[in-house]
């Protein structure tokens, strides 16, 4: 039997499974955010590792002698901090804290976007680890000067069990101090933030073992043998593993609240246009994502705060029967945006209403606006070079057959579903059968594992109707980002 952890923002998810993948137990335990200010996310650490080993108590009960290994998926980009002694000197600041934009700031306009991708093959954003050690060091001093150990969330959680200082090369790909490309640590990017390589942990491929679990975890969740630590990786590539995406080309799109286009590739790429994020893959090889702040998360926002509704098969019914040549348009920037745009002043736009509009009308241009902004980070990604003749999708959104073939239609791909959708803890589990020696890598594993669901070919006539309309789409926020200022503006 294999674990998989995956260490959520608002939850740990444990799963147990066989050899051949299949779920045979799972556990989730929920925790909160800490808000110190707006637009600020924090967690503690302490309560990741408590809930975990509670969570991992019950998942093993009944089956305490047949565990070989576990691994992990978790957030990306968090700041954990510990002082000589082990002790968390803060709460970790999350992925989604904003407090960074001087620190970004600085370091895109003052270090030099080309600096950065020249060391480390991407630019600064907000949600990454190596502005938030800059904050720290502005704003914290006295903590800054006691920092011993700097990790990643899942990290934190591998050292509690294993008492191992690594991490894996997909997951410090989004700190901003790694070079992806060679995959060592960046000397110039420690140098800018005042942090020497003793501080960091010692990086692992994602399906290497990097120990067993400690003797105390062993006696406290009640263990009857030895197991196995694999370090597994970020959420995003973990979460690829669950749903095959490990091969050349092969490609997927998350339909979360944010929308995440994950792109496997044999080399590396990098986007010197800025738009996307090139990171290590947990099988050794590299991956492109291209993340936008509001898929699901708009049309949640317009279905349930707007007009209060949470019956998603009657509002995707509505879309299925408005018009598909209506000239309506959305724009989804309801929090600024990243990929393609980069622009955290972007907003949200309704653009060609008219009286024969209906609310179905504009249900559709909601789906559509999201997908069209897909579209546009899928066509950049296929402008580096990698042919992409299909996709799999997962998240909330997928559980739509309206919006799959939308997809489909406006891509112009073959588009799947997943038969099993457990995603990043899937995937760990994975990972951690592959760190075990079940499979020789995680290509065989995912070979051996993963299934395909419902299939969604493209509709040729649809296609045709969908270009003309993103030919219109793609033109609106050049014109009206202008107006995007705030008050001082």
């Amino acid at each position: 039997m294999y674990i998989g952890i995956d260490l959520g923002t608002s939850s740990v998810k444990l799963i147990l499974v066989n050899k051949f993948g299949e779920v045979i137990k799972s556990v989730i335990r929920d925790y909160d955010l800490i808000i110190p200010k707006s637009s600020w996310a924090e967690q503690d650490p302490n309560l990741w590792y408590s809930q975990s080993i509670d969570g991992l108590k019950e998942l093993v009960s009944g089956y305490e002698n047949q565990i070989e290994a576990v691994s992990f998926s978790g957030q990306m980009h968090g700041l954990v901090i510990l002082d000589e002694n082990d002790n968390v000197l803060r709460p970790a600041i999350l992925w989604n804290d904003q407090r960074t934009l001087e620190e970004v700031d600085f370091l895109n306009n003052e270090v030099g976007v080309d600096t950065l991708i020249n060391e480390t093959g991407n630019i600064a954003l907000t949600g990454l680890t190596a502005p938030k050690i800059l904050w720290v060091k502005k704003h914290e001093p006295e903590i800054f000067k006691k920092i011993s150990k700097i990790m990643l969330p899942k990290d934190y959680l591998a050292y509690k069990l294993s008492g191992v200082f690594a991490t894996d090369v997909s997951d410090v790909s989004g700190t901003l101090y790694y070079d992806v490309k060679n995959k060592k640590y960046s000397q110039q990017i420690l140098d800018i933030m005042g942090v020497v390589p003793s501080q960091l942990p010692k990086v692992y491929e994602s399906f290497e073992k990097i120990g067993s679990l400690k003797k105390d975890i062993i006696k406290n969740v009640h263990f009857e043998k030895d197991v196995s630590v694999i370090i597994g990786g970020g959420d995003q590539a973990v979460g690829a593993v669950g749903v095959g995406i490990v091969e050349g080309g092969k490609a997927s799109i998350s339909l979360g609240t944010s929308g995440v286009i994950f792109v496997a590739s044999d080399k590396f790429k990098v986007d010197t246009q800025s738009h996307f994020q090139s990171y290590c893959h947990t099988n050794g090889n590299y991956h492109i994502m291209s993340v936008m702040l509001n898929a699901a998360g708009a049309l949640k926002w317009w279905s349930e705060k707007v007009f209060n509704d949470k019956n998603y098969d009657l509002y995707f019914k509505g879309v299925n029967e408005s018009d598909i040549n209506n000239n309506l348009f959305f724009l989804p920037y309801l929090s600024g945006e990243r990929a393609p745009i980069n622009d955290p002043k972007a907003q949200g736009v309704f653009l060609g209403l008219d009286l024969s509009h209906s609310k179905k009308d504009l249900d559709r241009a909601v789906i559509e606006g999201i997908t069209f902004a897909l579209k546009q980070s899928f066509m950049k990604i296929q402008d580096l070079g990698i042919d992409i003749p299909s996709v799999r999708i997962t998240g909330g959104g997928a559980k739509s057959e309206i919006w799959a073939q939308m997809i489909a239609d406006i891509l112009g791909v073959e588009v799947y579903t997943m038969e099993n959708e457990e995603g990043p803890a899937l995937g760990a589990a994975i990972l951690a059968m592959v760190g075990d020696g079940v499979y020789k890598n995680v290509q065989e594993a995912c070979q051996n594992i993963v299934k395909l669901g419902k299939h969604y070919a493209q509709n040729e006539k649809n296609f045709k109707i969908y270009e003309k309309k993103y030919k219109k789409f793609v033109i609106i926020y050049p014109r009206v980002k202008t107006l995007f200022l705030s008050d001082d503006e």
